[in-house]
């Protein structure tokens, strides 16, 4: 049976933008267990509420779902986008795949590259972890030793990955175009470890050159 909570999210799914009064009628409970319940959703980042005004008089709020939230409901992707890896792999050489993944990468870290333009090698881990964020990969950086270690708590394409573990050159190569440095990686969750970690050598990044 489902919580109050996840009715609260399929109502808000089913209607994209509810108010407290609607809630309540609808699940048979208070105004203020209403808000109790979209207090705890906002604090997990799965329930947003806006300021609307309809004619004279003070505005309402209304909730809406999150981008997290409206990824917790199903959907077909994973299995299109195999498919989809299936038919290409059916007719491609396996070459022509890898170039494809390759430019796929280098597309998504191009379009944030200015964002890590001109910056320290602190400041352009920084920017990649918001970028690797912002593309599902939770990710955390730390020096080791003389070496940069990024570590990968999550990763959006893990299930299509054990079918197609190539899709994995997908974010090493995003690193390596907005940190312009070789990136190695020493543990993956497809090979059975824990989280995807990658080291990064400092010294890899080099300075630019000036003509003449």
């Amino acid at each position: 049976m489902h919580t109050t909570r996840e009715k609260i999210l399929h109502f808000i799914k089913a209607h994209r933008h509810v108010t407290i009064a609607q809630l309540a009628e609808e699940l048979s409970i208070s105004p203020v267990s209403v808000r109790h319940h979209l207090s705890a959703l906002q604090a997990e980042a799965l329930v947003h509420a806006a300021e609307v005004r309809r004619g004279v008089g003070r505005p309402h709020l209304e909730y809406r779902l999150t981008d997290a939230a409206s990824e917790r409901f199903p959907t077909r992707y994973l299995q299109f986008s195999a498919r989809l890896l299936d038919e290409l792999k059916a007719t491609l050489p396996a070459e022509a795949i890898e170039a494809m993944l390759t430019r796929l990468a280098e597309g998504m870290a191009a379009e944030h590259m200015q964002r890590a333009a001109g910056k320290s090698l602190e400041d352009k881990l920084d920017a990649l972890v918001c970028v690797l964020g912002e593309e599902g990969f939770r990710t955390k950086w730390n020096r080791v030793g003389e070496t940069i270690q990024l570590t990968e708590y999550n990763c959006p394409y893990v299930r299509i990955g054990q079918r197609h573990p190539e899709i994995c050159t997908i974010d090493q190569t995003v690193m390596r175009q907005m940190l312009s440095a070789d990136v190695e990686k020493t543990n993956c969750v497809l090979d059975g470890a824990e989280r995807c970690v990658f080291i990064i050598r400092p010294q890899s990044i080099a300075a630019p050159v000036n003509a003449g």
